[in-house]
């Protein structure tokens, strides 16, 4: 059985305040929609300071599709860990997690991108050693005790719903993100299909003794828009799609691995490429796999196209692929 995400970033590079907010309306509305039909996860990440308004405040989102929903769960994927105030994040996460009774399912990355941390003033350098004290601090912090964090001691309440902490992996695409994973004993999420790296992680959870899994991203998971026409689409929104791949490729240094990073550089490179796909009903049924992620608000499309995508897919797709 396909495993399915609804993913929005909220990109909108023309945005003005009253487009965005019907945008966050019906992204809000389509995961009710996405809820009540059965898809598994709403899939949220951060960007900060982009032009295109990329979403900066994920566990915002997540609470307001937590709170709208009863079943699905949310994946934030994936958290800057080192630009959060450590305790802070604890509470917030603690908080989520009760609202959704362990429906919250976080990624703690540390970025690619100096200038996120320039902008909210910290230091690059340091944010190995910043994630690892995060991870530390939401790890003790859970379990309701006072414990000492940087000369005082402290104590986060409430304790969360989900024992014993929330869901919290490890997101990354290096050696180090995978000893970090394996050290506090956490689940490693890579980025990409790195399958040498998913054995580097389990050699080390065995050098350490802990126990983990990796969850990692099948070789190919193109973002998908479910149309009856394909061609009017790239067509009439193609320039969007590419915004969106263009935008997040100029983000990526050569030393970072993404199952979404395109190099096209135009509309028909980025339809022959097939890191995004607008496929009929049919085709998405017969193209299978592991996994299938929905993308219905992709680079700013009208969210009338982006309710056409959800209602083809959840009303013609999927009952086939629970079937």
């Amino acid at each position: 059985m396909a495993f399915t995400v609804v993913r929005f970033n909220l990109v909108d590079p023309a945005g003005t305040p009253e487009a965005l907010a019907e945008r966050y309306r019906a992204a809000l509305e389509m995961a009710a929609y996405a809820d009540d039909r059965g898809i598994d996860t709403v899939q949220t990440e951060e960007h900060h300071g982009a032009e295109n308004n990329w979403l900066p405040s994920p566990f915002v989102f997540a609470g307001a599709v937590l709170g709208s929903t009863r079943r699905i769960s949310v994946t934030v994927s994936a958290i800057i860990g080192p630009l959060y105030d450590p305790l802070r994040l604890a509470e917030d996460i603690a908080v989520l997690d009760l609202i959704g009774k362990g429906r919250l399912i976080t990624v703690a990355g540390i970025g690619y991108r100096p200038a996120e941390y320039e902008q909210l003033g910290v230091e690059w350098g340091s944010r190995g050693l910043l994630q690892d004290e995060l991870i530390e601090t939401l790890l003790t912090a859970w379990r309701g005790e006072p414990f000492p964090f940087r000369g005082r001691t402290v104590r986060v309440t409430p304790r969360p719903y989900t024992r014993p902490h929330p869901a919290l992996l490890i997101g990354g695409s290096s050696r180090a993100a995978a000893r970090r994973a394996a050290r506090f004993g956490l689940p490693f999420f890579p980025s990409a299909h790195l399958p040498e790296l998913r054995a580097y992680y389990e050699e080390v959870c065995a050098r350490y003794g802990t126990e983990g899994f990796c969850m990692m991203p099948a070789e190919r998971t193109p973002l998908v828009h479910v149309a009856e026409d394909p061609d009017r689409v790239w067509g009439e929104y193609g320039e969007r799609f590419l915004h969106e791949a263009r935008t997040y490729a100029s983000w990526q240094s050569k030393d970072v691995s993404s199952a979404v990073r395109s190099a096209a550089t135009t509309v028909e490179e980025l339809r022959r490429e097939g890191v995004y796909r607008v496929l009929t009903p049919a085709q998405c049924l017969e193209e299978g796999g592991p996994g299938v992620v929905l993308h219905p608000l992709c680079g700013g499309l009208p969210v009338d196209e982006g309710w056409r995508s959800m209602h083809l897919f959840c009303e013609n797709v999927l009952p086939r692929l629970r079937g």
